[in-house]
């Protein structure tokens, strides 16, 4: 490398490792009001995206409800109620077996096994 390049870079670099710790961060308080308006928006705006799921859409139409219309009453629901929701559409399974069927599927699956290993050994 040349000489007067290298010279060149290690004053740049030792430049940047002086400035470098000078850049502070600023820090605030952040108060509760801020707290609670952004998670009621962030609830709302769950409940409204999982509203504009195709087959949650579909669903509610089959029940004879218009999608369009539960997004208006979920506007006009309270921060407090649509919290509410949005925890239990995060509590919610995701799909798949729960509960009874989930139990019925084990069996299944064991019975399969135990007359795969006694047919195995006869």
């Amino acid at each position: 490398m040349n000489p007067i390049l290298r010279n060149m870079f290690c004053r740049l670099l030792i430049v940047l490792m002086i400035w470098t710790p000078f850049q502070m961060a600023n820090a605030a308080m952040v108060g509760t009001e801020q707290v609670v308006a952004s998670t009621a928006q962030q609830d709302r705006a769950h409940v409204l995206a999982v509203l504009e799921r195709g087959e949650v859409a579909s669903d509610l139409q089959r029940y004879g409800l218009d999608p369009a219309q539960a997004k208006e009453r979920v506007n006009a629901m309270s921060d407090e109620e649509v919290g509410v929701l949005a925890q239990r559409i995060d509590s919610l399974p995701a799909g798949g077996l729960h509960g009874a069927g989930a139990v019925l599927v084990v069996l299944i699956i064991a019975g399969v096994i135990w007359w795969a290993v006694t047919r195995y050994n006869r």
